[in-house]
């Protein structure tokens, strides 16, 4: 008998339910909080830099960490040099046997050697480091590259082009300077000042020590606070930083929709205004840094002036040399030094993390499409394409398609033909595996497309658009984007097949010819028919032809109905139409009203049903009659 769901009495246990949705928002909370705090950010980069299976990196991360060592070593030995030559100058003689013979001269040339090594020993690091830090920022941007492909398409209609390439720069930006900093900045920083603290205690006073460790407190204390509040006016800066580039680059890409309209004047007040947002925050991020400069040097300065008197007093009474004042003087700056960087490292590693966590927030946006586990590749024995019964909304609550049944038999030219909204560029989609269905199952030669993976689904179909979009880059290169290493014949055949190469030859640089931005610098007719050509020299068994010639004039469509009707042979090919006349040769044409199969069949047994299909052609050929 069944028993791990029901208690003694037989009903279900609902405190473990309790407990379970009572858990739920703490665990929430946490990552909440944990994102806040940027240990997340930390916590993702830290295997970049001491990776599995890479020696080479610990090694270098090792060595750079010794240098530090040895650096900071030297840094805290070095003002001893600068106390005896004082002494030495000042007639006081030297005390320490280690500094007995050197002279005023040779303690002071000893004070020069001992900082070329500190400086010395710290490039050395950068320059031992450099490789790990380059290796893991390379890591880190093509994973967020990868990622950004493998999100769904919707995914992709909604984001926001500008917005979403700032947050890739500034957070690889900060990426490269975490690896920097955090490790060679917070750590030294702490054994310096351990060090230069123990030397105080030991040489000098516990009151020295206690001085410099209450200053050091309230200065680690202010500089936490106050750049808390400043990583919030940051994060709104981004934000008005982020939405003024997105419109910047949104209206940017719509030149000419703006010069249609004579919108400059509009899309000035729009950037304007967002520039407003990021004016004001920008003006509290920098008053907000001169309150935290100045609250640090008041506060350094008051724990330099207190140790000085004290160091002053003890040389008055005697019981200090005018060494000792100097060196202790030494030390007050070296502590100044790092605790002035302190506050910038913390500043900067805060906003780094803030970039940062945006950029990591990408990379956990989920994919809508996944491969299974294990999934197979793609078989293509035939090339049937069957559609079971799908459904399918881009709103839940509203169904483009809804139960469509279309079988394609391998070697077939299916052409989709119905009124706008009707889904047949949807079904296209479904097809792509750009959206999976919601119900129902699209197979090619029997295998479920959710079953196998992505790449082999993609490398099977080939796709001609119905707006073309081109690199900005050559001619030669969108053509041969249909296959990797392509020759140049047989991008010069492809060309051939889709009627652009006597085209490209009249081009001054010919395949060399840039297509500009999007490829605006060919007309549509072009561009579309450089899609044909990439997508005929990928050769795949299935084509997917979504409205292919729709930017073609009547004969060069003539051509490319040729070219297309030569390059399917063999192939399954799926034809979305808007034009009937472009597809009146298929071997079966299905018509789709609301989401719904309502006629198939040839194009002469469709218009003998006198159907929605003779309605349509009808209308048709009306229009072209009044356009003749």
């Amino acid at each position: 008998m069944p028993t791990d769901a029901t208690g003694a009495n037989g009903t279900t246990d609902q405190t473990d339910r309790t407990d379970q949705s009572a858990e739920a928002p703490d665990a929430a909370e946490l990552a909440r909080e944990e994102r806040a705090s940027g240990l997340r950010t930390i916590r993702k980069v830290a295997p970049y830099l001491w990776p599995e299976g890479q020696d080479w990196v610990k090694r270098r991360v090792v060595i750079a960490l010794s240098l530090l060592v040895l650096a900071k070593l030297v840094a805290v030995v070095t003002p001893f040099f600068y106390k005896a030559a004082v002494d030495a100058l000042s007639g006081e003689g030297l005390d320490p046997a280690w500094a007995l013979g050197a002279g005023a001269i040779g303690l002071t040339v000893a004070y020069g050697v001992s900082r070329l090594m500190n400086v010395g020993f710290q490039q050395l690091r950068d320059g031992v480091f450099a490789r790990v830090g380059q290796r893991a920022l390379r890591r880190l941007a093509l994973q967020t590259f990868r990622h950004i492909h493998a999100l769904s398409l919707r995914y992709h209609l909604t984001r926001r082009t500008g917005g979403l390439s700032r947050i890739i720069e500034r957070g690889v930006k900060g990426v490269d300077f975490l690896l920097r900093f955090l490790i060679f900045s917070i750590g030294p920083l702490i054994l310096e000042l351990s060090l230069v603290g123990i030397i105080l205690f030991w040489l000098f006073d516990v009151w020295y020590l206690v001085v410099v460790a209450v200053t050091i407190a309230l200065y680690v204390w202010f500089t936490f606070k106050v750049t808390e509040w400043r990583v919030k006016l940051r994060r709104q800066m981004n934000d008005q930083d982020t939405d003024a580039n997105q419109k910047a680059i949104d209206s940017l890409l719509n030149y000419e929709t703006v010069k249609y309209f004579n919108a400059e004047d509009r899309e000035a007040r729009r950037y304007d205004d967002a520039m407003v947002g990021y004016e004001s925050a920008a003006v509290k991020t920098a008053t907000s840094l001169a309150f935290l400069n100045f609250g640090q040097s008041a506060l350094i300065t008051c724990g330099l002036v207190i140790v000085m008197v004290m160091a002053a007093m003890g040389v008055s009474a005697g019981e200090m040399t005018v060494g000792d004042f100097v060196m202790v003087n030494a030390y007050m700056i070296q502590i100044i030094t790092p605790l002035n960087f302190l506050g910038t490292v913390y500043r900067e590693i805060r906003q780094a993390l803030v970039d940062m966590g945006e950029m990591f927030d990408l990379l956990e946006q989920p994919s809508e499409v996944r491969e299974k586990p294990g999934a197979p590749e793609l078989e293509v024995t035939g090339g049937r394409v069957t559609f079971d019964a799908i459904r399918f909304g881009y709103d839940p609550d509203r169904d483009i398609l809804k139960g469509v049944s279309i079988d394609v038999a391998p070697g077939q030219s299916v052409a989709l033909v119905g009124p706008s909204g009707s889904g047949k560029s949807t079904i296209g989609r479904l097809m792509f595996r750009f959206y999976d269905v919601s119900a129902g199952a699209i197979r090619i030669d029997g295998q479920d497309i959710r079953d196998v993976t992505l790449d082999s689904l993609h490398a099977a179909i080939g796709v001609v658009p119905q707006d073309t979009v081109l690199f900005n880059d050559t001619i030669r290169y969108n053509i041969a984007y249909g296959r990797d290493n392509a020759t140049d014949a047989e991008i010069e055949a492809a060309a051939r097949a889709a009627q652009i190469h006597d085209f490209i030859l009249t081009l001054p640089e010919g395949y060399d010819t840039q297509v500009g931005e999007r490829g605006l610098k060919l007309s549509g007719g072009e561009k579309q028919r450089v899609g044909i050509a990439r997508t005929l020299l990928k050769d795949p068994p299935i084509l997917l032809l979504d409205e292919a010639t729709s930017a073609l004039d009547t004969d060069t469509e003539a051509g490319i109905q040729t070219a297309l009707a030569r390059a399917g042979e063999g192939r399954t090919v799926l034809t979305i139409a808007h034009r009937l006349s472009t597809i009146a040769d298929a071997d079966r044409i299905v018509v789709l009203q609301a989401g719904e199969v309502i006629e198939e069949g040839t194009h002469t047994a469709l218009l003998e049903a006198n159907g929605r299909y003779a309605q349509l052609w009808a209308r048709q050929q009306a229009e072209e009659d009044d356009d003749d």
